[in-house]
């Protein structure tokens, strides 16, 4: 948030200064609702402007989760109409770009309804935004999922292919004690090895559904399945149906469209 502030040089607005004495009166910004979406991130809203002017005060109208229909207020903010102004286009970029993953992930979420599954994220996030971006997967009602590259063993292609004649069980003896260990599998033989190895958790990356539903068979009661790979809120449910006990899907926090909201001012 403090990066944001800087980058926009929230505290050098060369425009507001031209306002005279109208910047330092009291005012109020209204963020409001421009289409129906998922609230996530008033929180920060109240803290961009709290960093600008700690006097300031965030009134949150909307339920941080909630679905808001076109034109509701989604919370009002009371400082100097300097400060709302300051800090108005970072607090929408978070409020935007946050509501947007939240939406993304509620519609999986609520494509998958009445089945096992879960969606979750991946790591295909806006750098340094991760953290935020991860909260608003579960505004949405998504799970999180490995966070960095130290949260969970995650043998992917690349590491199939690095790993030569060695033994899949062999190296994965090596993982760090309590460390989740999940492994990709492209074909039978590796989904073979991967049990074998008595790895739990199977990712099933850009595969068919009813390969998926195979391997979910093959692997039995006890083995986690997860689906990934292309996967869009709309081929959610197939693959839900197909027993994947968890869905991966990228486009939460890579493609998410941003959520239509404005900030409108008024002098108190």
């Amino acid at each position: 948030m403090r990066r944001a502030l800087e980058e926009d040089r929230a505290r050098d607005d060369v425009t507001t200064r031209l306002l005279g004495a109208a910047a330092g009166r009291a005012a109020t910004a209204a963020f409001l609702a421009e289409g129906r979406f998922v609230v996530a991130g008033l929180p920060l809203v109240g803290r961009v402007y709290t960093e600008l002017d700690r006097a300031a005060c965030l009134e949150p109208i909307a339920r941080e989760g909630a679905w808001v229909e076109p034109g509701v207020v989604l919370a009002r903010v009371r400082a100097t109409a300097a400060t709302l102004l300051a800090g108005e286009r970072v607090a929408l970029n978070f409020l935007q770009r946050l509501s947007g993953v939240a939406t993304l992930t509620r519609r999986a979420v609520e494509a998958v309804a009445g089945t096992a599954a879960r969606i979750t994220h991946t790591r295909k996030t806006t750098p340094g935004l991760r953290a935020l971006e991860r909260y608003a997967v579960t505004v949405g009602g998504g799970v999180a999922n490995r966070g960095s590259l130290a949260e969970a063993v995650l043998w992917k292609d690349n590491h199939w292919a690095l790993l030569g004649a060695r033994d899949l069980a062999a190296a994965l003896a090596a993982a760090p004690r309590g460390v989740p260990v999940v492994v990709e599998v492209e074909d039978e033989a590796q989904l073979e090895q991967a049990l074998a190895a008595g790895v739990r958790h199977i990712l099933a990356d850009n595969q068919a559904p009813e390969r998926v539903a195979a391997w979910v068979r093959r692997a039995g009661t006890g083995v986690t399945v997860q689906a990934s790979g292309g996967i869009t809120p709309e081929s959610a449910r197939v693959y839900a149906q197909a027993g994947a006990a968890l869905i991966s899907i990228g486009a939460l926090t890579h493609s998410a469209p941003a959520a239509p909201i404005r900030c409108d001012l008024a002098e108190e």
